[in-house]
């Protein structure tokens, strides 16, 4: 069949020359032969070198996403087939699968399609069109691989509803793939118990990749007065609790958060040592501060203060409030636990506004450590948008 060709201008395509996905539009030169948005089509550089195939769609600024490097490779079924497998033998290696992302778009080769593991439901976010014609094989194909190991997955369900979606020219869309089912799943994870809402949650229903980083803190919380910021559902707040603290004050603006984090406390008898406050953190910090309280853990894990390169400076300034009033609060010697999940806040960055905080308030940190995300959200070298959470810990010291 003879697909069409994208022809990179000299100079361009520096981002898969290095091991990336991605062409952007601007990269291109021209595009010749017949196409549909979707469809298959050569990339080739200024001289015509072959450097992969992949799905166009001139709807996107990322024109092109690589499927394969190899000329002359087939993407058939038996191709899908073979990078959902890799993807699911990666998994079964690298982390606990009873709850985890189980197909994460690029870093697993199939760019533009997200899918998590919630016990025995799957979540599906497709956000690229070229991979949402494949969708519905790629979800066969893992309910396949998971049977062939003992794994019933008794429903499947579609939160393909991102923003993103419209600067690919496709409609924001949810529902179940296949028959109806309680999108209510009760998950463990680090030993505690969640309710997840595979409909209504944020994304897919749940963060699944500060899963290890939640059990990070786990021996800090012990006998600790900890406060969480950003709780969302509850899942910083709920590892310190069933880790031993105090007292855990978990901090979100949302209502809807707040009481499903109740709930979740609820759910692992931990209602008397773990509460929940709808709040603004930014407004409450102050409060607290203004009040004398202090804690022993302060937890700071904020959504993404920044999507896009444009507002990075006022990201900055966000994320350097927020910890800068958490020092604050820390007693001397206490720890502070702090992330972010903006691909645009690079760790460089993040790092600089975090010395910077603790300079304006004279604290000392000492770094307990630092860590990313977890396994089953891989960090593709070449691929910079796979690489976006920073998550550190550290001691906080007054100046003495």
């Amino acid at each position: 069949m003879e697909r069409a060709i994208v022809k990179l201008r000299k100079g361009e395509g520096r981002t898969i020359k290095a091991g990336g996905m991605w062409v952007f539009d601007n990269e291109i030169d021209k595009i010749t032969g017949e196409f549909e948005n979707g469809d298959l089509v050569y990339v080739h550089d200024f001289d015509d070198y072959f450097m992969g195939i992949g799905f166009i769609n001139t709807n996107s600024k990322i024109t092109v996403r690589l499927l394969s490097r190899k000329k002359g490779q087939e993407i058939d079924a038996a191709f899908i087939t073979m990078r959902v497998k890799n993807a699911w033998e990666y998994r079964k290696k690298t982390v606990d699968t009873s709850s985890c992302r189980v197909i994460f778009g690029e870093a697993d080769f199939l760019p533009g399609i997200v899918i998590d593991k919630f016990s025995d439901v799957l979540v599906v976010q497709s956000l690229a069109l070229g991979i949402d014609r494949l969708k519905l094989q790629i979800v066969e194909d893992l309910i396949a691989c998971m049977e062939e190991d003992g794994i019933t997955i008794r429903g499947v369900y579609e939160r393909s509803d991102a923003k993103v979606r419209t600067n690919e020219g496709m409609e924001r869309i949810k529902g179940f793939i296949g028959e109806p089912f309680d999108t209510k799943v009760e998950i463990v994870e680090n030993g505690v118990r969640y309710m997840v809402d595979v409909e209504e949650g944020q994304k897919t229903g749940f963060f699944l990749d500060q899963k290890y980083n939640r059990k990070a803190i786990h021996k800090l919380c012990k006998g600790a007065k900890v406060l969480d910021c950003f709780t969302h559902t509850g899942s910083f707040a709920l590892n310190a609790g069933i880790a031993g603290a105090a007292s855990v004050l978990g901090v979100d603006a949302s209502d809807l958060g707040c009481k499903q984090a109740t709930e979740n406390a609820e759910l692992n008898g931990l209602q008397d040592t773990v509460k929940f406050l709808c709040a603004d953190v930014f407004d409450l910090l102050p409060e607290l501060e203004d009040k004398g309280e202090k804690f022993d853990v302060v937890i700071l894990d904020p959504p993404a203060f920044t999507k896009s390169r444009n507002s990075v400076k006022n990201a900055v300034k966000g994320y350097r409030e927020i910890n800068l009033r958490a020092m604050k609060l820390i007693k001397d010697g206490g720890y502070l636990a702090t992330c972010s999940c903006s691909h645009f806040m690079t760790p460089e960055l993040f790092t600089e506004t975090i010395g910077q905080a603790a300079r304006n308030v004279h604290k000392r940190l000492r770094q307990v450590e630092y860590r990313t995300q977890a396994p089953d959200h891989p960090i593709l070298w070449a691929a910079d948008e796979s690489y976006y959470l920073k998550f550190y810990i550290f001691q906080v010291c007054d100046e003495k």
